[in-house]
């Protein structure tokens, strides 16, 4: 039996396998048999809603957000255009009319489409 690579956003050791993906059960992340074994630095993002995300995308914010250095917050519905994705913890770069730069966390957004 071949031992299944550890979970890419979370390290777990707990993987499992179904139909050619590879899932976590501790964060919920899936990931390609193939993409792990050709090239692990494919960066695999997904809204609130599961969408696979890329650069350039135009999402839209599902929850009001506070905003650190702000008195007001970023508000439900506020559309957000040509993002970019990053590694980390807040994993989407972009720009709002308003509030300038920001870093996102992509399971408080939805894909436009």
């Amino acid at each position: 039996m071949q031992a299944l690579p550890p979970c890419p956003q979370c390290q777990s050791t707990f993987t499992w396998e179904n139909e050619g993906t590879l899932n976590c059960p501790e964060c919920g992340h899936e990931w390609s048999t193939t993409a792990s074994l050709e090239n692990d630095e494919t960066l695999i993002v997904r809204d609130a809603n599961g969408n696979l995300l890329s650069d350039g995308d135009a999402v839209t914010v599902i929850k009001d957000l506070k905003v650190k250095g702000s008195s007001t917050p970023l508000k439900i519905g506020t559309k957000v255009k040509s993002i970019r994705l990053v590694e980390g913890d807040h994993n989407i770069d972009c720009k709002i009319d308003g509030f300038g730069p920001m870093k996102l966390k992509s399971e408080f957004v939805k894909k436009n489409s």
